[in-house]
Order: structure tokens, then C-alpha cells, then sequence
């Protein structure tokens, strides 16, 4: 894996300096797929003002890194850049960010959501969402265990 592929922060991030330090120097690639996840202002129903994220560090950096490892066995990849921020974040906050290089565009495409199903599933994150109501703590969604197990069927 390339050292600081991963990245767990309270810091916000840019975006396209992230992608655009991805490929820089590099002429191998042809293709970069990204995506960035916000803190919406609504989730089932109810208003979020806000959510705060909390983490183990430690165990969920080594459960980033097998994620992006896990994908780099599945496809030809040139580069991954995978940041999850933690703590209080706004509505409209930036979560997360990866970033996949590859020399073609299917490989890039696939290996981003690969990344994305798992770390809804598998990194150790715990949300609290802000509501007009209290705070509550975000449970797991089937939909997500669903998104990652598709995977399993193309392994």
C-alpha cells in the first residue's frame, strides 16, 4: 500500500487537491473515479443539524488499510487515497473522500464503490446524529450489509 494512502482526521480536505495529488507525476493512468460523502440535513424522516463521528485509533486505520488492500488484489489499481473524518460535523460537512487510480475507467469505478460498501460495513465508526428530538446513535442499514455482499458473489 503507498504510505499515506489512509488518512482518519478532524481536518477538513480539498477534494480535488486530494485527487489531483493522486495522479501527480503519473502517466500510467487513465482513469480516476471519486467520491466525496456529506453530512445530509435528514436521514428516515427527521431533521440532522449535525453528527459526530467517533473511531478507535488505531484498529480503524488497520481496518482501512485491509479494505484498500482487499481492492488492490481485485483490480489493477495505480493509486487509492481514502480520508474519514471524525468529530462534530455540520450539515453540508465533508465525511469522506476516496480517490481510486487506474489505467481504465471500469477497474477505477469499481474499486472506488468496493472501497465505499466496505467502509460503511466493515470501518469501526460510530455516528450520533443531532436532531431537533436529542441525539441518537446511527444503526447499521441492511442496505448497506446488502451493497457489500454483492461483493462477495464477484470474489
Amino acid at each position: 500500500m503507498t504510505p499515506g494512502a489512509i488518512s482518519v482526521q478532524r481536518e477538513d480536505f480539498d477534494p480535488g487537491r486530494e485527487a489531483d495529488a493522486l495522479i501527480a507525476g503519473r502517466r500510467d493512468v487513465g482513469a480516476v473515479a471519486t467520491f466525496v460523502g456529506l453530512v445530509r440535513d435528514a436521514n428516515e424522516g427527521c431533521g440532522v443539524d449535525a453528527m459526530t463521528l467517533e473511531h478507535y485509533p488505531g484498529m480503524t486505520e488497520a481496518a482501512l488499510e485491509e479494505i484498500v488492500a482487499d481492492a488492490q488484489q481485485r483490480w489493477p489499481l495505480q493509486g487509492v487515497r481514502v480520508i474519514h473524518r471524525y468529530g462534530r460535523l455540520e450539515t453540508g460537512a465533508r465525511i469522506v473522500f476516496v480517490a481510486v487510480a487506474s489505467a481504465h475507467r471500469g477497474a477505477a469505478f469499481a474499486a472506488c464503490e468496493f472501497i465505499m460498501d466496505f467502509l460503511k460495513t466493515r470501518a469501526p465508526f460510530w455516528k450520533k446524529e443531532e436532531t431537533p428530538d436529542g441525539g441518537r446513535w446511527v444503526d447499521a442499514r441492511e442496505a448497506d450489509d446488502d451493497a457489500a455482499a454483492r461483493w462477495q458473489k464477484k470474489a
